[in-house]
């Protein structure tokens, strides 16, 4: 059905508009014989004319229509219908060059149908134009899904087309793409020695949408023996490319579950493991800053509508200054006066995180609130054969290290940073020496929530944002800091990417349900033998 794609502009004029195969088809299309109609449709697309492909496409639309002038009937397009006075009126155009023939009485006309039986017989050449359309479209997504398609319907018409396409492709998915089109089009319909080669090149190009053809041209006895061979070994080799491909990915998306953990806890590690303070509103901070992203994102829309791509390097920073202002503000109205009592500083910031739920329910309702993605962060990017890494987790593992990165420059190469690690190991001597513990206090813990508005704001590309998004990560976020070793940032870092890569390797045998108990059992008995963490640290509660 697809063999007429392989004409160039030059065939589009293989039968004139006024020849009588297309005057007998035109007349065969207002009558009632089903065969005939549908013979009719037959010859105007083989034509290959892309404007009787449009009166097609208009007859799929159901804009056909039929007049009778002087005893001779006349098929047109119809256009735009209006009213005048108590008539209904119609604008109509020739059916093959869409010449205006003026506005009639829609009641003058009689309109051509098309059935599903006839819309199937149409829909055929419709898309072989779509398609070839698309394989010189400038994007090269498009063309890519168009060899895919191509490749998927393997009919061997398509091949000339495909030829052509690959000569003048210079992109390397698509040049893929369309190599592997044509082997898959040549293993269906090509002589032995043909098939033979087309599964050796399916081979090579480690095709995983070519393993039902290959399996049934092993199964097939029928079949030459060298191209059943040449099927068999096409398959080991695609099935150890596709080994390979898993192995990579899962260990992208373990490096991606660690980079989303180590934003959670980054904030934690420093309110709880250089404060010592158990901030069971963690979470809700985090639910703040996706919030504000929310916000920006709105604000965008309505405000700067053609820059909203822009919107999330804008939420960035406002994520972590709101958050980092609501826990200025916990800090300085309660939790400075609990220093030293963790049971009370837990009950309290508990308390904290309902009314920050609650308020969130009350201002945004309680139903998840869309973030959507920019298109920079849209898509991903094709790495390997059968493996596209997606653009919002790779950025995800870039904000993850930049802010390790930002935060050990902070600790250990800023005044800010010495005068916290003071206060951290002797309160009392800090103060002796003029720091003002206080200020401290209230910066590192501003910071530490700051740090996880900034987690929120990440993780609205990958998740839902409501209410209760904290509650969904704040016993992650325990965990990877009880587990490295309470104030020691290198256990945190480490035990995010253990316990990310651990948890990806185990859920494909176990799932995730059973995945994530299998790792709290691994977490408890491993602080049954290292109660410390990772790495052990003096801090507030380490002071005799």
């Amino acid at each position: 059905m697809v063999a007429w794609l392989a004409a160039g502009a030059a065939g589009h004029a293989a039968l004139p508009p006024a020849s009588p195969e297309i005057a007998g088809a035109l007349t065969d299309l207002t009558g009632e014989d089903a065969d005939k109609r549908e013979a009719a449709v037959t010859v105007l697309g083989k034509t290959r004319d892309p404007r009787w492909l449009q009166f097609l496409h208009a007859l799929r639309e159901g804009s056909v229509y039929a007049r009778t002038r002087a005893g001779k009937t006349e098929v047109v397009v119809g256009g735009a219908k209006a009213t005048r006075g108590d008539q209904d009126v119609i604008d109509i155009a020739s059916a093959y060059d869409r010449g205006p023939l003026g506005t009639v009485p829609l009641a003058e006309l009689k309109e051509v149908p098309a059935d599903r039986r006839l819309r199937l017989v149409i829909k055929p050449y419709l898309d072989a134009d779509e398609t070839r359309t698309q394989l010189a479209d400038p994007d090269p997504a498009v063309r890519r899904g168009a060899a895919v398609k191509l490749g998927n319907q393997a009919e061997a018409g398509a091949a000339p087309v495909v030829e052509a396409a690959l000569e003048r492709e210079a992109d390397r998915w698509v040049r893929h793409a369309l190599r592997e089109a044509l082997a898959l089009i040549r293993l269906a319909n090509g002589n032995p020695a043909q098939r033979a080669d087309a599964a050796r090149t399916l081979g090579e190009l480690h095709s995983e949408s070519a393993r039902p053809a290959l399996e049934r041209l092993v199964a097939d006895t029928g079949a030459s023996p060298a191209a059943r061979e040449a099927a068999g070994q096409a398959i080991r080799r695609i099935d150890r490319w596709g080994l390979l491909t898993r192995t990579v990915e899962t260990l992208f998306q373990g490096a991606s579950l660690a980079s989303i953990l180590l934003l959670m806890a980054l904030g934690l590690a420093v309110v709880f493991g250089l404060m010592g303070v158990i901030n069971m509103a963690h979470g809700e901070l985090m639910a703040l800053g996706a919030y504000a992203t929310f916000v920006v994102q709105n604000w965008f829309r309505a405000a700067w509508p053609e820059r909203v791509d822009l919107y999330f390097v804008v939420a960035l920073p406002v994520a972590f200054l709101v958050a980092a202002a609501v826990g200025l503000v916990l800090e300085r109205g309660v939790i400075r006066l609990l220093y030293g009592r963790p049971l009370e500083t837990l009950l309290l910031t508990w308390g904290a995180s309902l009314i920050i739920q609650q308020g969130l329910r009350l201002w945004f309702g309680a139903a998840n609130v869309d973030v959507s993605a920019p298109r920079w962060l849209s898509g991903g990017v094709p790495v390997m054969v059968g493996l596209t890494l997606p653009y919002n987790r790779v950025f995800i593992i870039g904000l993850a290290t930049v802010s390790v990165g930002a935060m050990y420059w902070l600790l250990f190469r800023t005044s800010a940073g010495l005068r916290i690690r003071a206060v951290t190991q002797n309160r009392a001597m800090s103060s002796c020496l003029g720091v003002r513990a206080g200020l401290v206090d209230a910066t590192t813990f501003a910071f530490g929530a700051g740090l996880a508005g900034l987690a929120g704001c990440a993780l609205t590309q990958i998740g839902n944002v409501g209410p209760s998004l904290g509650q969904n990560y704040i016993v992650d976020s325990f965990m990877v800091v009880v587990t490295g070793g309470v104030g020691k940032l290198a256990g945190t870092i480490l035990a995010a990417a253990g316990l990310g890569g651990l948890t990806k390797g185990i859920e494909p045998a176990l799932g995730a349900v059973f995945g994530k108990v299998a790792i709290l059992v691994a977490v408890i008995l491993f602080l049954q033998r290292r109660p410390a963490g990772l790495f052990a640290t003096r801090g507030r509660n380490a002071e005799a």
